[in-house]
C-alpha cells in the first residue's frame, strides 16, 4: 500500500523536473532571440540538433538505470546524485557570455546540450521508478496522478513568478544588460528549488518491484522485446504528436502577448509586489487548467477507459484550438477562457499515457519474461523529446519564415503567423495523436488478464 506521504514524495520529483521544462518550452526561445541576441531561424536549428542527440540519449540513460544496484534501488540514486548538476547546468544555460555571435552560438550549443543530458539523467529514471513503486495498475494510476498534479504545479509557480522574478532582479530596466541579470538571477532561485525537491522525492519514495526473472538480460534482448512492443509503438507515435502539440503552444505565447496582443499597452497586475504580465497570467491559468484535467482523468478513464479518455480529450482539444484562431486581441476574456479548456484537454491526457507506458512494461514481461522498466521509460521519453524538438524547431523556423524581428513592430504576415502558433498547427498535432491513440491495443479487461498472469508467475516463484 503507497501511503500519502510516498505519492506526494513521487510527485515532487516531477515538480522538479517542470519547473525547467516549463521554462524551455515557455521562455528559451524568447530568451535566445531577444535576450541572448540570436536569429529565430537559427535557434530553431539548435533545438532540433541539441533536442535529437538528448532524445537519442534517453534509452542510453533507461539501459544503464536497468543495470543499475545500489543499496538505493536501480532508479533512485539518480535523484541524489544528479539533483545539484541539474540546478547549476540550468542556471548555465541562462546565463549571457560576453561573447560574439559564434561565440554565444557555441555557448547556447555546449550549455543547452549538456542540461538536456542532465535531465535525460535524472529524469529518466525518475519517470521509471513509476514502474517498480507498486505492481498495482490502479496505484500506478493514482502514483501517475499525483506526478502530473505537482508537475503542473511546478509550472504554475514558475512560469507565475518567473517574470515578477526577473522584472525584480533587473529593477525593471529595459537596458539589455540589466535584463540579462534579472533573467540569470530568476533562474538561480528556479534551481535552488528544484535541488531541493528531488532531494525529497529520493527520501520519499521506495522501490518494491522485483523482475521474475533475476538473470540480466542483454542489451540485444531489450531492444528486441521493444521493437516488438506494439502497444509501445502506438504511445511513441501518441508522444510525438503530444508534445508537438504542447511545445508549439508553450513556446508561441510569449511571442502572441508581446507583438499581437501588445501585453505593454494593457495595465499591469500588481499583487505582493510583484509585477505580473498578460502572458505569465496566460501560462499560469493553463497550468491550473492542467491540474483540472489531472484530476478528471482518473474518474472519467476508470468509467470509459484510458484509451477513450485520451482520443476525446485530443478530439476536444483540435476543435478548441482551431476556433482559437478566429479571436481578436480584445477578445482576452475568450482567450484565456480556450485557454483553460484546451489545458484540461492537454493535463488529462499525461497521467493517462505515463500510467500506459507502465502497463507496456507489464505486457513486455508477460510475453517475453524481460521486464526493461528503464529502456521503455527512457524510449518513450524519448519519443516527447522528439515532439518537443520538432514543435520548437518548427517554431523557430516559421518565425523566421513570416519575417519575424525580435523587439520590433512585426508585420501583418508575421501576426498571422504567431495567430497560427496558437490555433491550427497544435489543432494538427492534437488530431494526430488522437489517431495514434485509437489503435493502442491494452484495454482494461486486457491488463487484468497480464496483472492476474504475473502476479501467478510471481507467486510460483516465491513458492
Amino acid at each position: 500500500m503507497i501511503t500519502l506521504r510516498e505519492k506526494i514524495g513521487y510527485g515532487l520529483g516531477d515538480m522538479a523536473s517542470s519547473m525547467f521544462w516549463k521554462l524551455f518550452g515557455a521562455y528559451l526561445m524568447i530568451f535566445y532571440t531577444d535576450i541572448f541576441g540570436l536569429p529565430a531561424a537559427m535557434v530553431g536549428t539548435m533545438f532540433l540538433v541539441t533536442r535529437i542527440w538528448d532524445s537519442v540519449f534517453d534509452p542510453v540513460i533507461g539501459i544503464i538505470a536497468d543495470r543499475t544496484d545500489s543499496r538505493w534501488g536501480k532508479f533512485r540514486p539518480y535523484l541524489l546524485f544528479l539533483a545539484v548538476p541539474f540546478g547549476l547546468i540550468g542556471v548555465l544555460t541562462f546565463y549571457t557570455p560576453p561573447f560574439g555571435d559564434a561565440g554565444k552560438l557555441a555557448y547556447a550549443y555546449i550549455t543547452y546540450s549538456l542540461m538536456m543530458m542532465v535531465y535525460s539523467g535524472i529524469n529518466v529514471p525518475y519517470a521509471s521508478l513509476l514502474g517498480v513503486m507498486s505492481p498495482d495498475p490502479k496505484e500506478r494510476g493514482t502514483l501517475s496522478t499525483f506526478r502530473m498534479m505537482f508537475a503542473y504545479l511546478g509550472s504554475f509557480i514558475a512560469l507565475l513568478l518567473f517574470m515578477p522574478m526577473e522584472n525584480a532582479f533587473s529593477g525593471h530596466s529595459s537596458d539589455m544588460a540589466d535584463q540579462q541579470h534579472g533573467w540569470l538571477m530568476a533562474v538561480v532561485v528556479i534551481a535552488a528549488m528544484c535541488v531541493l525537491l528531488f532531494f525529497g522525492c529520493f527520501s520519499w519514495t521506495k522501490e518494491r518491484v522485483k523482475p521474475i526473472r533475476e538473470v540480466k538480460s542483454s542489451l540485444k534482448e531489450d531492444v528486441r522485446d521493444l521493437f516488438r512492443n506494439r502497444p509501445w509503438w502506438v504511445l511513441f507515435g501518441a508522444g510525438i504528436a503530444s508534445l508537438v502539440f504542447n511545445s508549439i503552444r508553450d513556446g508561441a505565447a510569449v511571442y502572441y502577448f508581446k507583438y499581437f496582443i501588445v501585453e505593454e499597452d494593457f495595465h499591469v497586475i500588481s499583487l505582493f509586489g510583484m509585477s505580473f504580465v498578460l502572458s505569465g497570467l496566460f501560462l499560469s491559468v493553463g497550468q491550473m487548467a492542467n491540474i483540472v484535467g489531472v484530476v478528471l482523468a482518473a474518474p472519467v478513464s476508470n468509467r470509459i477507459g484510458k484509451k477513450k479518455t485520451f482520443a476525446v480529450a485530443m478530439l476536444l482539444a483540435t476543435v478548441l484550438s482551431v476556433v482559437f484562431y478566429w479571436f481578436d486581441k480584445d477578445d482576452l476574456v475568450l482567450i484565456f477562457v480556450f485557454q483553460c479548456l484546451i489545458s484540461i484537454c492537454a493535463g488529462s491526457i499525461f497521467p493517462l499515457l505515463w500510467s500506459m507506458y507502465a502497463d507496456c512494461a507489464d505486457y513486455s514481461e508477460m510475453n517475453t519474461g524481460n521486464r526493461a522498466t528503464g529502456l521503455i521509460f527512457s524510449a518513450s521519453s524519448m519519443s516527447q523529446k522528439f515532439g518537443w524538438a520538432i514543435g520548437t524547431a518548427v517554431t523557430g523556423w516559421l518565425l523566421s519564415y513570416f519575417g519575424f524581428q525580435a523587439n520590433a513592430v512585426q508585420s501583418a504576415e508575421t501576426i498571422q503567423g504567431i495567430k497560427m502558433f496558437l490555433s491550427w498547427l497544435p489543432a494538427a498535432a492534437a488530431f494526430i495523436s488522437m489517431l495514434f491513440v485509437i489503435g493502442y491495443p491494452l484495454g482494461e479487461q486486457k491488463m487484468r488478464e497480464i496483472i492476474e498472469t504475473l502476479n501467478l508467475k510471481r507467486t510460483m516463484k516465491n513458492d
